[in-house]
């Protein structure tokens, strides 16, 4: 907790009141500008706590006007109401005159961001712009001069871009340039060093003047009016992000400008501002968008200047404000991210900058202002600033000035001795083993405390003062001199620090020990001290630790540089050591002072690191290697992703066991304010943090299984601070005026001193006063539950006879999941109902939801939540939420995910909402329900008038029909008519309407509407008073025919009874039929009733026996093969007999007298249609013929269907018969050249491939190259090479005849030849004449065929072959004689021996006679042998038509004849 402390300044007497306030942009000094009672004026310099310094008065008889720091040097500008500016630099304790150039009141003083140069403007408009040096001297004459004629009222410098040297060196950082990147880091640059930025002095700004008017000066000196508003300027800001000028006028009216890098301004948005005008306002721009105005107004006015919105803050009277209490100023602190206000009533209001957790929604508008405890002065405020540090605030009343010092609150805790800081002076000081506390005031500012079992020490920086109890005081044992900023106590002896080293002491100060640092080693700034072990950190990051068991101090642990071990750390922030001395934990800092998520723990005696890091929740292991440097092993110790995203800021041991370790760690928030002090920042006291913003997290430690999380729980509203823990409790510091709400476990809680709270640890609730063996054993039960050994666990506490022990271990069953171990807790606990929950919930398959019972059991619902969800159990999250009472939340999960419990659980809450008086609210859940038509007339019951109103609003017939039931129990039957009519129950009109005697209208209401229970209700009535017919209508109308038929029997009306008869059902129809029979009249009545009822025995017995021919047909159309067999084939001799043949076949058929259907076709030549085919065909499975029966019955079928010229029909049943020889002549004899291809296909059979070839033959094969190639490829499929040698001879015939082409037909004959030859003949020598005789052919083609190709070589040669061909005597049978006559005429005739050719002809017409000349010799060489020897021309005949050739299927032929050769 931290608390502000004001220190009032100690003016001179005659300094008189403040009128300017400004503290130094770095060092801690705030320059005081007072007016004297005699119109004089003074200027003061003082230290944080209100000390003036010394020789730093400054005083002229007239008044400051304006002051300025400058912003890095100690060096103030002071500007006078003469026109006289003096620059003082505090350093030297010079003043050195600016040269006299104004005349009347310095308006503005303003430096340059570099330092260098300084602007000073007057009330007349005269601007002049200075050059000083690093003592304040100014340097010649002004660097510029201008004048604007009008009172100059505000100057702001525009910062420059960065030098070209600045930028190159941040690229080369950025590369990784070790140089550069040193240049960066103050650490190794040394401290207060600065970057050289180049000749960037910034000398553009821009300046007001009363006339409303901004002009901005560039960096040549040149001004231009850029800006105009139509009253004077009150503020001006410059947003450097957004390159933006804000100007804010008397009247409120705020523009905004953009400024371009040339200095022209653009306006971009103006808006008047809310508020009061004619007052001074005091505004402040937060973060470049959030202008916040104070007006003297109750209130305090934002403006968002990027979204345009606008909102108020006031004080709140809880927290101590008056009423009508006004802000007359306000200052921001970017760095607290604390906004503060001073009132008109002395009081300074704080509100801090709420920052929402990670990955959630940030708070806006007012939301994100949360209003702190108010700081009390004297006077009026009219002045707030804060300082160059953020723990410091300058406020101004009208008559002093007071320097406001955030202090922590000192507090330690040791050996069950706690120390908490009340006030400046004042300590609370609880001796908590003996229940004692005291109040120790000291005459000294305390900024530090430590404690021992039997003496408490503090000191402030200058002094130290130890104090020992003395009955029910503390005297003061001893006290010395000492500016050690920290300090530890052991036993007899004080440890202080001084620069490089550690002095052990005395309690009067004398040194008795020296412990010593090297320079390299840094200065001890940290001191701790547990159990018998001193660790002593130093401002280099260095650590050491010391044994304090004997009489003088050994060093446990040399000295250790955090960053060899971890390198890229930043600073030491604190440093705790555990009680035996072999785990030091780390509290880091990173280099920019602000806190570190990472928590370091060096293991003394492994020389390791361990880092955890409460942003990831994972732990690195480091170990120092000896040459491989550091190696990491991470793992992840949270399991829980809530727990993440935290930064500690405080951690202990506990005093007694080195395994235990605690922290406190706050939730960390984007853009949070950075804290160099963390650890002093506990939650604000209006409790706006979250309340799992701050965790207390504990863990174990062991060199097996590392660190592991034990128990973590959110600090409890009414504590402050962790200040340690001892088991079996932690320690905290309580919040001003709370009480501990929480922990009510503990029977002493009244004995603990207001400002130290404890509570016990998870495992130890209810044990607090245990001895020393269970507190060990609880430990060890914690530390094995906590690393998952629950057999280990057990064992540590099965002796012990505590139902809060087992309940823990319950507790941790459910973590751990073990079932089996949460059965004996229970049963050790006397758990009755939970063991028996639990021994239920097994039946459940997911392990959660049993997990989650056993949770319910044992009152831990949040877990047994969080179970359910992760097993997507939504039916028991549901069921658990209700038994909760959680209904909000048991609706949620039923609409989302337990649909099917959805009507159910509107249900059970409407019965809540019931019993808790809420009817209005159960209404309408009885509606989702749908049950609101039973339980809303009885949750109504007793309120009648309410119950109407409700059924007249919904309008729902149900509701209308029971209220129309009560009326008419209450005999209100007029009012119950209506209300049957609504509800359109026209069952209880007729009812009421025959009650009342009226039944003509129940006669009308049964007609018009048709329902059948109101007609039946008529129906009786008419019956019971004998109007028969009448009561046969409406029981028509009711559709009960079988009452309508009996009145009918009963009454003789036969007319009527048919028709109702026929619209009965058929057991009503066989009685009237009976009663037809009966009677002997009108049979055919009875016979259609039993036909119509299904009952076609009967209905066939009595037709034959009357002769009803025409009822017997009609029968017998009805019939199928569902019928009766025996019924089937009475009925088609009855067919038969009357000469229906079809009908008496269609009935054998369904009797499945298959052959006398087959027998009554073939008698009666009718023609068997496919489908009639498909009913005589038995199934294959079928028991009723077998096998051979079936097949003989099939081709019986295909046999009549062949006689019929069904063939397609045939060769089906054929198939189907298995016979496909039958089928291929059926399909043959169709002609289907198409089908007969595909069967033979798909029949595979020898004899129906060649079958199929000889059909095919039959063709015209020549002119269809797709049926020749079909028959190459059945005979080659059926081995019938001897007759696919014949194919291919008549092959060559015809390449021969019709094309003349002796090439392929010699290829033909060559083909015949090997088919042939591989042929298995019956007669060889038959087969061998055939061979031969292809084998002379093949010869003479061959002959011819080389003569005409030598024709061209050696024509000779060709003309005396062709003449020895001629000789052959069977050349006719193979060539034709007159391709060799064309030959031997061409010849001549080319070779112009037109006689030989003449010769030729003659020869050729003499051995073909009959010929035409034209098909061998073309007619123009003819008619030229005519010419030649004068010869009168022969007659012309046309060509032949050519037909196509086999050309196309040479290669197939081959194909065929090599799978042939293939074949074995």
């Amino acid at each position: 907790m931290a608390l502000y402390f004001d220190h009032r300044i100690k003016t001179p007497d005659a300094a008189g009141s403040p009128s300017h306030i400004s503290w130094h942009p770095v060092q801690p000094f705030l320059a005081v500008a007072s007016t004297g009672t005699m119109l004089g004026g003074s200027v003061d310099i003082f230290l944080e706590q209100g000390e003036p310094v010394p020789d730093t008065h400054i005083e002229r008889s007239f008044r400051v006007t304006s002051f300025c720091w400058h912003p890095t040097r100690l060096v103030l500008a002071i500007g006078w109401e003469t026109g006289e500016v003096i620059v003082f630099n505090k350093q030297d304790k010079e003043q050195h005159t600016v040269p006299p150039t104004h005349t009347t009141d310095i308006a503005i003083l303003s430096w340059s961001t570099s330092g260098s140069c300084l602007v000073s403007g007057d009330r007349l408009g005269v601007l002049l712009l200075w050059r000083l040096d690093q003592r304040g001297r100014v340097q010649g004459t002004p660097l510029l001069k201008h004048d604007y004629g009008k009172h100059l009222t505000h100057c702001i410098f525009r910062l420059p871009p960065p030098g070209e040297d600045l930028v190159q060196l941040a690229k080369a950082a950025v590369s990784g340039d070790e140089k550069a990147l040193d240049m960066f880091n103050w650490r190794k640059s040394g401290f207060g060093s600065l970057l050289k930025m180049g000749s960037q002095d910034g000398l553009s700004f821009f300046v007001s003047l009363m006339d409303g008017t901004v002009h901005y000066v560039d960096e040549k000196g040149k001004t231009t009016q850029v800006a105009s508003t139509d009253s004077a300027i009150q503020t001006l800001f410059y947003i450097e992000k957004r390159e933006a000028l804000v100007v804010v006028t008397e009247k409120l009216l705020l523009s905004l400008y953009v400024v371009t890098p040339e200095g022209e301004a653009e306006e971009v948005m103006k808006v008047k501002l809310s508020g009061k005008t004619g007052h001074r306002a005091d505004m402040t721009l937060i973060e470049g968008s959030l202008l916040v105005t104070a007006i003297g107004e109750s209130v305090l006015r934002f403006w968002d200047l990027e979204r345009g919105e606008n909102y108020i803050l006031s004080p709140e009277e809880k927290f101590g404000f008056e009423k009508g209490e006004n802000i007359n100023c306000v200052c921001y602190c970017k760095a607290k991210g604390l906004l503060a206000a001073g009132t008109s009533k002395g009081r300074i209001a704080m509100w801090r900058k709420v920052l929402g957790p990670p990955n959630s929604c940030a708070a806006e508008g007012k939301d994100m202002w949360a209003l702190r405890t108010p700081t009390e002065l004297e006077g009026n405020i009219t002045q707030i600033k804060w300082g160059s540090r953020k723990n410091l605030l300058a406020v101004s009343t009208s008559s002093s000035v007071s320097i406001l010092s955030e202090q922590a609150l000192s507090s330690h805790f040791n050996q069950l001795v706690a120390a908490v800081q009340v006030s400046p002076s004042l300590l609370n000081v609880s001796f908590l083993s003996t229940a004692g506390s005291y109040s120790l005031r000291t005459d000294m500012h305390i900024s530090g405390v430590f404690t021992t079992k039997d003496a408490v020490a503090v000191w402030n920086g200058k002094q130290v003062a130890i104090f020992e109890p003395s009955g029910t005081t503390l005297r003061n044992a001893g006290s010395f001199l000492c500016e050690s900023p920290v300090l530890a106590m052991y036993e007899e002896s004080v440890y202080t620090v001084e620069p490089n080293r550690v002095q052990v002491r005395t309690w009067q100060g004398t040194v008795k020990q020296l412990l010593l640092f090297s320079e390299t080693e840094g200065n001890p700034c940290i001191l701790d001290i547990c159990g018998t072990f001193l660790v002593v950190g130093t401002d280099l990051a260095h650590f050491k630790s010391f044994d304090l068991s004997r009489r003088e101090a050994k060093v446990h642990c040399n000295c250790k540089n955090l960053a060899e071990l971890v390198p890229g750390m930043g600073a030491i922030s604190s440093l705790r050591c555990n009680a035996s001395g072999s785990k030091i934990s780390i509290l880091l800092s990173k280099t920019d002072s602000s806190p570190d998520s990472k928590l370091c723990f060096y293991d003394v005696e492994m020389d390791t690191v361990t880092v955890f890091d409460f942003k990831t929740g994972q732990i690195d292991q480091r170990e120092t290697l000896s040459f491989n440097g550091l190696e990491t092993n991470k793992s992840r110790v949270f399991a829980d992703e809530s727990l993440t995203n935290y930064i500690p800021v405080s951690h202990f041991w506990d005093q007694s066991e080195p395994r235990l370790f605690v922290c406190a760690a706050v939730q960390e928030s984007p853009g949070a304010p950075t804290a160099a002090a963390a650890e002093r920042q506990p939650p604000p006291e209006d409790g706006t943090r979250h309340s799992e913003s701050v965790l207390i997290l504990s863990f174990f430690a062991s060199e097996e299984h590392g660190f592991l999380l034990h128990d973590s729980f959110p600090l409890p509203p009414a504590y402050q601070t962790l200040l340690g823990m001892e088991v079996p409790h932690y320690y905290f510091t309580r919040k001003p005026g709370e009480a501990d709400t929480e922990n009510k476990v503990d029977a002493d809680d009244h004995q603990i001193p207001q400002m130290v709270a404890k509570r016990p640890l998870r495992d130890f609730v209810g044990l607090e006063d245990c001895d020393k063996s269970t507190r060990d054993a609880m430990l060890n039960f914690s530390f094995f539950a906590t690393i998952g050994d629950m057999d280990e666990a057990f064992k540590s506490i099965k002796l012990i006879k505590s139902e809060a022990v087992w309940e823990n271990m319950a507790r941790m069953c459910v973590k751990t999941q073990r079932l089996d171990v949460a059965k004996v807790c229970l049963g050790n606990m006397g758990h009755a109902r939970g063991a028996r929950a639990l021994r239920e919930a097994e039946r459940e398959p997911e392990p959660e939801a049993r997990v989650a019972m056993l949770a319910i059991q044992l009152g831990m619902l949040e877990d047994a939540e969080q179970l359910y969800k992760k097993c997507q159990r939504y039916d028991l999250l549901n069921k658990f939420y209700q038994a909760s009472d959680q209904w909000p939340k048991a609706v949620e999960v039923a609409e989302l995910h337990d649909r099917i419990h959805l009507r159910t659980t509107y249900y059970n809450y409407a019965k809540h909402l019931e019993a808790s008086a809420h009817c209005g609210l159960a209404l309408s859940y009885y509606e989702k329900s749908d049950t609101h038509r039973f339980e809303v007339p009885r949750m109504l019951g007793e309120d009648l008038q309410s119950l109407e109103l409700y059924i007249n609003k919904m309008k729902d017939k149900t509701l209308w029909r029971w209220w129309a039931q009560y009326l008419e129990s209450q005999a209100e039957m007029s009012s119950a008519l209506h209300y049957y009519e609504l509800a359109q129950d026209y069952f209880s009109l007729v009812r009421i309407h025959c009650f009342q005697g009226n039944i003509q209208k129940a006669a009308e209401i049964a007609n018009e509407t048709g329902n059948w229970a109101a007609s039946y209700h008529l129906a009786r009535q008419y019956e019971s008073q004998e109007e028969v017919r009448q009561a046969v209508y409406f029981y028509a109308r009711a559709q009960a025919f079988n009452n309508a038929i009996r009145l009918c029997k009963e009454n003789n009306l036969d007319d009527q009874l048919i028709n109702l008869a026929l619209l009965s059902s058929p057991e009503d129809m066989i009685e009237a039929a009976r009663h037809y029979e009966e009677k002997g009249e009108q049979m055919d009545r009875a016979v259609m009733l039993y036909h119509k009822a299904g009952h076609f025995s009967k209905a066939l017995e009595l037709a034959f026996a009357t002769q009803q021919f025409a009822a017997l047909q009609l029968i017998a159309e009805d019939l199928d093969e569902k019928s009766d067999p025996a019924l089937l084939a009475r009925c088609s001799d009855f067919c038969i007999e009357h000469k229906q043949f079809e009908k008496a076949v269609e009935l054998l058929l369904a009797a499945k007298k298959y052959r006398e259907a087959l027998q009554l076709c073939i008698d009666q030549n009718m023609t068997i249609t496919e489908e009639m085919a498909e009913k005589m065909t038995v199934p294959k499975d079928s028991k009723e013929l077998s096998e051979e029966s079936r097949r003989e019955l099939l081709e019986q079928i295909a046999n009549c269907c062949m006689r019929q010229g069904h063939y397609h029909l045939a060769t089906k049943k054929y198939t189907q018969a298995g016979n496909k020889l039958k089928a291929m002549r059926a399909l043959l004899k169709s002609g289907d050249t198409e089908k007969i291809v595909f069967f033979a296909g798909v029949s595979r059979q020898k004899e129906v491939y060649i079958m199929a070839a000889n059909y095919l033959q039959s063709l015209d094969w020549r002119k269809e190259p797709e049926i020749m190639k079909n028959i190459i490829s059945f005979y080659t499929k059926g081995r019938a090479l001897d007759l696919l040698a014949g194919f291919y001879d008549a092959c060559a015939q015809v390449e021969i005849d019709e094309y003349q082409n002796y090439d392929k037909a010699h290829g033909a004959l060559t083909e015949a030849y090997k088919c042939l030859s591989k042929a298995k003949a019956k007669n060889p020598l038959d087969q061998e004449t055939k061979l031969a005789q292809l084998q002379g052919k093949m010869t003479l083609v061959k002959r011819f065929i080389q003569a005409r190709r030598n024709y061209s070589e050696d024509p000779k040669d060709s003309v005396r072959q062709c003449e020895l061909l001629l000789e052959e005597p069977d050349l006719d049978s193979t060539i034709r004689i007159g391709d060799v006559y064309g030959f031997l005429v061409e010849h001549h005739m080319h070779m112009e021996e037109h006689q030989m050719a003449y010769k030729y002809l003659e020869e050729m017409r003499k051995r073909l006679p009959s010929a035409n000349m034209s098909y061998y010799v073309d007619q123009r060489t003819v008619d030229a042998v005519h010419l030649a020897l004068g010869l009168p021309l022969s007659r012309v005949v046309p060509e032949r038509i050519r037909h196509n050739s086999m050309e196309d299927h040479k290669d197939m032929d081959e194909e065929v004849v090599e799978e042939v050769e293939n074949e074995p």
